[in-house]
């Protein structure tokens, strides 16, 4: 579960990463609740996606990864698809959209790890964009 963004970590690009940046944060499997992963388990797992070699893995889950992608930004409104993936290949799908000017989800994920997932994503790609001219700078979220 992200909490924080990561800024040092050793990604040569950070912004290709799922959720648009590093974050460091605690796991959610079952029986794992809570704890801390170490640096190098952020680095070589958390933050990518999947973590086939994670030991904390449950063998039973609906999906292994998310992705997400912003399909439309406009000045008031993100619109996010995101896409949970098992076995690298579509287990569910679906668009969110998050209002700007109010900072808050019109739509919200009814998994809170999804949900959260999302913000953090949303975050990276708004602090990627120069709001007051609507122009990008640097890499790409998507």
């Amino acid at each position: 579960m992200p909490q924080h963004k990561f800024e040092n970590g050793s990604w040569p690009h950070p912004a290709r990463l799922p959720l648009g940046a590093g974050w460091t944060g605690y796991c959610t499997a079952p029986g794992h609740e809570g704890a801390v992963p170490e640096l190098s388990t952020l680095e070589s797992g958390c933050n990518l996606g999947y973590a086939s070699s994670c030991s904390r893995r449950p063998a039973e889950r609906a999906w292994d990864s998310v992705r997400f992608r912003v399909t439309r930004t406009g000045e008031r409104r993100v619109l996010v698809l995101y896409s949970c993936e098992r076995d690298h290949r579509p287990a569910t799908h679906g668009t969110l959209e998050y209002d700007i000017t109010t900072a808050m989800w019109m739509n919200s994920h009814h998994d809170r790890r999804i949900q959260r997932m999302a913000e953090c994503f949303v975050e990276s790609h708004l602090s990627g964009k120069n709001l007051a001219t609507g122009s990008e700078s640097g890499q790409s979220s998507e």
